[in-house]
């Protein structure tokens, strides 16, 4: 039902230098990753897979049917994400691989080191000295939807990886420490938002996302956040873009947008009207940040729900 950010489709092996029909394996080694290209030809169950470091997933083709940390099993599609940890074992099956329609997924391992350093520079530069905190990697939100961020920035790494550009540890350097400050980002955000709906006295930042949260559908002035916040605006702007990878407007939207998905497929109520209760100020917008967000009109989207 919803448009997803897909990866680039990537040329498939050639039968004739297939190794093997189930998770077939192409590598790119660089200096601080490994890009691996998995392809699926015929249905298969509990394959396991692991890696000696931590791991990027992203499907690109097909499906695949994922048991991983003792959690249910959930379907793996393109448009996705998965996080492993170095040495976790993913158990994969392949209900509908075939030759008309084969699996396809990536795979970026990267050097501990590396990620280690990144950290170390999120700790460093991206830490104010009233929300100090240290920036990690979890694992309780492992399996996600790409943004346009995130898979820009894998499909950057595929190019590079799978090229034969001299310069290409350095382009990939590049795009990999952003890849992954975004990542931790985006995981610091969800985390904020669950602690801020317990508590909304924890910090500036838990303040600031209930507040959000709690007027989504007013009009919210980002003079009005950095107030709450007791920041300038100039500053309010680059401390919630480094802490969330994301500026204010784009999250207030991205949840305005949520709550109209919910709305959308649960009432029948106007396509306005559903734009004005989710705080938007003018219609048009509305339809274009929606679009842009799921690559479908909120009319659109409300016939598929509808049916």
């Amino acid at each position: 039902m919803e448009a997803k950010n897909l990866l680039h489709q990537i040329e498939l092996t050639q039968p004739k230098l297939l190794q093997t029909r189930v998770e077939n394996r192409r590598i790119f080694n660089l200096n601080n990753c490994e890009l691996n290209v998995f392809e699926s030809y015929e249905q298969a169950w509990h394959i396991p897979l692991s890696f000696n470091d931590f791991v990027i997933t992203s499907m690109v083709r097909g499906k695949k049917r994922m048991h991983l940390f003792d959690q249910p099993s959930f379907d793996y599609l393109p448009g996705e994400t998965v996080i492993v940890p170095a040495n976790e074992t993913m158990i994969i099956d392949f209900p509908e691989a075939s030759d008309c329609s084969p699996t396809q997924c990536i795979g970026i391992t990267v050097d501990d080191a590396y990620i280690r350093d990144t950290i170390q520079y999120l700790n460093m530069y991206y830490n104010s000295s009233d929300e100090h905190h240290n920036w990690k990697l979890q694992f309780n939100e492992y399996h996600f939807e790409n943004n346009n961020e995130v898979s820009a920035l894998i499909n950057k790494l595929i190019r590079v990886c799978s090229s034969g550009e001299i310069g290409k540890n350095i382009y990939a350097d590049l795009n990999l420490k952003e890849l992954l400050i975004r990542l931790i980002q985006s995981q610091h955000l969800q985390q904020v938002v669950v602690e801020a709906g317990v508590s909304s006295n924890q910090s500036r930042l838990h303040f600031v996302l209930n507040y959000i949260h709690e007027h989504l559908t007013d009009r919210i002035a980002v003079d009005t956040l950095s107030r709450k916040a007791y920041l300038s605006r100039n500053v309010f702007f680059k401390w919630f873009r480094e802490q969330f990878g994301i500026t204010p407007l784009e999250y207030i939207n991205r949840e305005r947008v949520s709550l109209a998905k919910q709305l959308l497929s649960q009432t029948n109520q106007s396509i306005t009207n559903i734009s004005n209760h989710c705080g938007f100020a003018d219609v048009n917008y509305f339809i274009r940040v929606f679009k842009k967000t799921e690559g479908i009109t909120p009319k659109v989207y409300q016939s598929i729900c509808r049916h």
